[in-house]
């Protein structure tokens, strides 16, 4: 037995205290500690680093901080947490981190108080799994269901309603919209019930990526999480993106089913838009460079996702990455910050922790403080019922009302009863847990000596699911946690086969990056390039982080880059050699908008200034809008959407992100390709500009009859507009940093040359 694990259940009222299983750790982790809430990611205490000060790599950071107060309730001395480089005696802080904490970014959100509470652990066990599930009592709990608090089809009705009124409008590419599973527990108490519920999901949720209850005396929390959201060790930031779902109809995955799911554009594209979400948070954080890893499986004991890692290098304190990135597209949407507006306008009641992150910062090499956050995901909250104390409430002794929060990603195409019957999917392995519902096919059982073995049916992965790439991947990253000599990964998970392993699922995964952008694929921290040295440009930042991706493109390239947003001071930016418009959500057309007339300025003073300008997106269209072209929103949204195009007579594949467009003239109002959509009228600065197919002309560009100059590359077909050239200025719809676009950086750097070039021949000198 297990003294500390039969003392902790034994207790009315124990201390605080977490228990973890990591990926690629061995056994399970007991902490015991004090309690601290603090404001701010910047009061999170820094655990020791022995031989080091509090200012060693990975300790210091920039923001502001606030007073920490004790919420251990248990009269224990509370740990420092007053000052952003405080560092406590403790070996490792666990930091339990809410959604309202993207306040800290400026955004929206419905504040309901929760605190970022930290576990400074003054006492840790590492415990044998299988001596956990011999000291966990395995008595079931006596559960009511009070179901969703949304029901299906009101969850469907919001669905249709952020497909037509967020994403078709150009507000964001996807949203997660959450609802919650309530029901009671009776006659255990919430930390009984949470390390009964560690067992179940220790059994039943093999490959997560965390398995772990956290008990404090404000609140208990449990759950087995899939996905991390970031890692910091050594200066090594790793990141985990994961979407699209595969839900076996019948509990029980096949290569069949799973080649049908790897073959469906919705989900593919799906963890496109979240890989380049994060991504933009990569770009800002890493400025050492980084990789796309993968793509792999992730299985879980009802679905099956896919994912990648992305990997990069940073000096920054690890609490600045924690708030830099803030917090998963998987869990929120993109934009982020516009993201976060429309979960407030459709969730009616603050996440708690929900989609914010357990962040276990701990000593690491080199003097470094490391960490390890997954996402707060598939997790159950528990707090004692409002009646528990009252004898004649609840006659079956203590109880505790149980939460389960779970979310769909919204995107162009989402049918809405395929996103209630996701939300299912993802509650389904904590109901399972809580005796809701049966346990998965092919979960992990039990024999009569505790220890755990695999049943026959399915085929699941190993640990991280690396095992699902391609060998030659796994041969060339053994840091990665699926390559079998490192201490996280596997060469059998015990399954009698691994659906990772059948040639055609191996074929469809390594396929999805035959039409991704090198650029992202390969390490960036060793091949620089020249093309742009000695150029700076400043890049105006319309609320979409793409800027962070442009900027790192801009610097591989030898330019220096600022970031400004379209609502901050961009200081002199004559002394800049390049403007660039950036991307960002809404109607364009809208200049009683704030960010619009900004952008619609910017551009109108640039082009007037005669200096060198390039437009990305949003401000491609404003752009196209000042040279008096038609702008409209198209049939259907192009929100993470991969286009071959014809790019001024060179094939290319582009990714596109876009709701409206510019169009090369007004449809008439029989033309079938006519958008469902008023026209913009314009009132063009620089003259009226008729575009039409030019003799002599490179294929899909046309020539601006009435603006000499100004070349246009449209779709011949339909005339909608994929990018603009003129005298010291150039546009594209499409994003050249997007992970969609094949050959990115390269055309950047062909713009960037355009707009300074011809700038230069047309004023006689360099700008």
């Amino acid at each position: 037995m297990i003294p500390e694990l039969t003392a902790l259940l034994a207790s009315p009222a124990p201390p605080p205290f977490a228990v973890v299983r990591r990926e690629g750790r061995e056994g399970v982790e007991l902490m015991l500690g004090d309690v601290i809430d603090v404001d701010q990611l910047a009061d999170v205490p820094l655990p020791s680093v022995p031989g080091t000060a509090d200012t060693a790599p990975g300790s210091r950071s920039d923001s502001g901080s606030t007073a920490a107060t004790d919420s251990s309730g248990t009269g224990g001395t509370a740990a420092t947490g007053g000052s952003g480089t405080d560092t406590t005696d403790a070996s490792q802080v666990l930091a339990l981190i809410p959604y309202r904490q993207v306040s800290e970014r400026g955004f929206a959100c419905h504040d309901d108080a929760a605190p970022v509470r930290c576990l400074v652990v003054r006492d840790r066990h590492v415990l044998d799994v299988e001596d956990c599930l011999a000291a966990i009592p395995d008595a079931p709990l006596d559960v009511t269901a009070d179901g969703f608090d949304i029901d299906d089809d009101a969850y469907a009705r919001l669905v249709g309603d952020v497909i037509r009124d967020e994403i078709g409008r150009g507000e964001g590419a996807n949203f997660v919209i959450r609802r919650d599973y309530r029901a009671r527990i009776h006659g255990a108490s919430p930390h009984v019930a949470a390390l009964r519920l560690f067992r179940r999901l220790l059994i039943g949720e093999p490959n997560a990526y965390w398995t772990f209850a956290a008990h404090t005396n404000d609140g208990t929390m449990v759950g087995a999480t899939p996905e991390r959201h970031v890692s910091v060790a050594g200066g090594t930031v790793v990141m985990n993106p994961i979407s699209g779902t595969y839900r076996p109809p019948d509990g029980v995955a096949t290569p069949d089913g799973l080649l049908r799911f790897l073959a469906d554009p919705k989900e593919t594209e799906e963890l496109f838009m979240v890989v380049d979400e994060e991504l933009k948070m990569m770009s800002h954080v890493c400025d050492r460079g980084g990789q796309v890893l993968g793509p792999f499986l992730k299985e879980m004991g009802h679905l099956v996702h896919t994912e990648y890692l992305l990997e990069g290098q940073t000096d920054l304190d690890v609490r600045d990455v924690l708030r830099e990135t803030m917090f998963a597209p998987t869990v929120t949407g993109s934009p982020l910050e516009n993201a976060a507006r429309v979960i407030t306008r459709y969730e009616s009641s603050g996440r708690g922790y929900y989609a914010g992150v357990a962040a276990l910062l701990e000593a690491g090499s080199g003097g470094r403080v490391d960490v390890d956050a997954p996402i707060l995901i598939r997790t159950a909250y528990i707090d004692p019922a409002e009646d528990a104390h009252d004898p004649a409430g609840d006659a079956h002794g203590p109880a505790g009302d149980v939460r389960v929060p779970v979310g769909a990603t919204l995107v162009r195409h989402s049918i809405a009863a395929n996103e209630v019957a996701e939300t299912h999917a993802k509650a389904a392995g904590m109901l399972a847990a809580l005796g809701l519902l049966p346990p998965a096919a092919g979960s992990l059982t039990e024999s009569p000596a505790g220890s755990l073995s695999r049943s026959a049916a399915g085929g699941h992965r190993g640990d991280d699911g690396a095992e699902a790439g391609p060998d030659d991947l796994r041969a060339e990253h053994p840091e990665h946690p699926g390559h079998p000599g490192h201490p996280g990964g596997s060469a059998g998970s015990g399954r009698s086969a691994r659906l990772a392993d059948h040639p055609g699922v191996t074929a469809a995964l390594a396929a999805r990056n035959a039409t991704l952008a090198p650029f992202w694929l390969r390490r960036q921290d060793t091949a620089r390039r020249d093309d742009l040295a000695g150029c700076s440009a400043l890049i105006i930042d319309a609320e979409d982080r793409w800027t962070a991706m442009l900027a790192h493109l801009l610097r591989h390239l030898g330019m220096a880059a600022d970031v400004c947003s379209w609502d901050g001071k961009p200081g002199d930016a004559a002394r800049h050699d390049l403007l660039i418009c950036g991307p960002g959500p809404g109607d364009p057309r809208d200049l009683h908008n704030p960010r619009m007339a900004r952008m619609d300025a910017l551009v109108r003073a640039r082009l007037e200034a005669e200096r060198p300008l390039l437009a990305v997106c949003l401000s491609h269209q404003v752009l196209a809008a000042r040279l008096g072209l038609p702008i409209a929103v198209l049939d259907q949204p192009y929100q993470g959407t991969q286009l071959e195009i014809d790019f001024f007579g060179r094939r290319t594949r582009a990714g596109f992100y876009n709701t409206f467009a510019a169009w090369t003239s007004v449809p008439s109002p029989h033309d079938p390709r006519r958008p469902s959509d008023s026209w913009m009228p314009t009132a063009p600065a620089h003259g009226e500009v008729t575009a039409s197919p030019t003799l002599g002309t490179p294929p899909g560009m046309r020539i601006a009859a009435s603006s000499p100059g100004v070349e246009i590359a449209a779709d011949d077909a339909t005339g909608e507009v994929y990018a603009l050239r003129g005298p010291g200025f150039a546009s594209v719809q499409f994003h050249v940093e997007s992970i969609l676009s094949v050959d990115g950086v390269d055309l950047l750097a062909g713009l960037v040359q355009h707009t300074m070039t011809t700038t230069s021949s047309r004023t006689g000198g360099a700008q």
